[in-house]
C-alpha cells in the first residue's frame, strides 16, 4: 500500500533565464463508495490532481458465498495505486490520526455517508460535495429517482460546501441535464455521473485559484425532497393514472425496482408503455395474448408491460417471458 507523504508537491519552469515559479498543489482525500463516485475520482485523476487518499466503505458480504467484496470505489482506487482508508467510525482517534498525518487542503465527497463536523472541518480550504440534483431541489438520499418518478423534465447536479444540515451549503457550480421521456433511473444516473465529475474537477480548480463562487441556498422557499426509498415505495398501486405509474417504474429501473404482486409471487417491471384504450374494467386486471402482449388495467388507460422479472426466474423481455409462462387473462394484480 502506497506510503503517506507530508508537505505540497510543487512544479517549476524549466527556463533557466526565469526565475522557478512555484504552483502549489492542493492534497485532495476522496470520499466515495458506489460507482457513482467512481467516474468523478477518476477525472481527477486525469486532471492531474493531487488525491493523497481515498476513503471509502468497509467490504461487505455479497453473494450466496457472502464473500466479502470491496466496494466500486475501493477497487478503482487500488487500481490506481491510491492509499485507501475504510474507518469504521468517523470519529475514531485512528482515523483524526490519519488525517492529521495526511494534512488535507481539501476534501471531495461524491455519495458517501454522513459526516461529522470534525470530520469536514478539518481541511483549510473545506469539504465539497456532489449532489445529483439541481439544489436545493431534491436534497436527500435518491434526487435521481424523485426526479423522475415526480415528472420533471430537468435535473442536474451541484457542488457545494458541507455544512451542518445535510445538502444545505453553499452552492459552488451547478449544471443543468434534461430529462428525456423515457429515462431511467439507470441512463439518467450515467448521464449525472460524467456532469458530475466534469463539474468537481472544475469546482476544484476554481476553489484552488480562489475564484469560487458561494451562493447561500434559499431554505425557506418550498422544494421537492428526495428521501431513501423503501420497499412499499416500490409497490404498484393499479388504482392511480397509467402515467404516474409509468414514471415509477422509470424511476426506479434497474433499481431497486418498481413490482406488483401476482398469485403470491414478486413481480418486478422494469420497462412499461401506456395504451391509447381507457379500460372499463377494474384496475390491475390483467389481459394478455399469451404471445406478443400483456397489459394491466390502471385508472385512466392500459400499462403495457414490457420488461420484467418474475419471482425466481431471470429478467425477460414480454415475448420471450411468455414463450415459457402462462399469464392468464383477466386475473388479478394485488395491490
Amino acid at each position: 500500500m502506497p506510503t503517506k507523504s507530508c508537505g505540497n508537491p510543487t512544479f517549476s519552469t524549466p527556463d533557466a533565464e526565469k526565475a522557478p515559479i512555484f504552483v502549489p498543489v492542493m492534497r485532495i482525500i476522496f470520499y466515495g463508495t458506489p460507482d457513482f463516485a467512481v467516474g468523478t475520482l477518476d477525472a481527477l485523476l486525469r486532471a492531474g490532481e493531487n488525491v493523497v487518499a481515498v476513503v471509502t466503505a468497509v467490504d461487505k458480504p455479497q453473494g450466496r458465498g457472502r464473500q466479502l467484496k470491496p466496494s466500486a470505489v475501493k477497487a478503482y482506487a487500488l487500481e490506481k495505486g491510491l492509499e485507501v482508508l475504510q474507518p469504521g467510525n468517523l470519529k475514531s482517534d485512528e482515523f483524526q490520526k490519519d488525517l492529521q498525518d495526511l494534512q488535507p487542503d481539501l476534501q471531495v465527497v461524491v455519495a458517501f455517508r454522513m459526516m461529522p463536523e470534525k470530520v469536514w472541518n478539518f481541511p483549510p480550504k473545506g469539504t465539497i460535495n456532489l449532489h445529483a440534483s439541481l439544489l436545493p431541489a431534491y436534497r436527500g438520499a435518491a434526487p435521481i429517482n424523485w426526479a423522475i418518478i415526480n415528472g420533471e423534465k430537468e435535473t442536474g447536479v451541484s457542488t457545494f460546501f458541507l455544512q451542518h444540515e445535510i445538502d444545505t451549503g453553499n452552492i459552488i457550480h451547478q449544471d443543468k441535464v434534461a430529462i428525456d421521456p423515457k429515462e431511467t433511473a439507470g441512463t439518467l444516473h450515467d448521464k449525472l455521473m460524467e456532469r458530475g465529475a466534469a463539474l468537481v474537477v472544475r469546482t476544484v480548480k476554481s476553489i484552488a485559484d480562489g475564484t469560487e463562487p458561494q451562493q447561500i441556498q434559499d431554505l425557506s422557499v418550498a422544494a421537492p425532497i428526495a428521501p431513501k426509498i423503501f420497499k412499499e415505495d416500490c409497490l404498484i398501486n393499479w388504482n392511480l393514472p397509467a402515467e404516474q405509474i409509468e414514471r415509477l417504474i422509470r424511476g426506479l429501473s434497474p433499481y431497486p425496482a418498481a413490482y406488483t404482486l401476482w398469485d403470491g409471487k414478486v413481480l418486478k417491471i422494469f420497462s412499461s408503455e401506456m395504451g391509447k384504450e381507457a379500460p372499463t374494467i377494474q384496475p390491475g386486471t390483467v389481459e394478455c395474448d399469451g404471445k406478443n402482449y400483456l397489459r394491466v388495467a390502471c385508472k385512466d388507460a392500459w400499462l403495457h408491460l414490457l420488461d420484467i422479472q418474475m419471482e425466481g426466474k431471470k429478467r425477460m423481455e414480454i415475448k420471450a417471458f411468455l414463450r415459457g409462462n402462462s399469464f392468464p387473462s383477466h386475473s388479478i394484480m394485488d395491490s
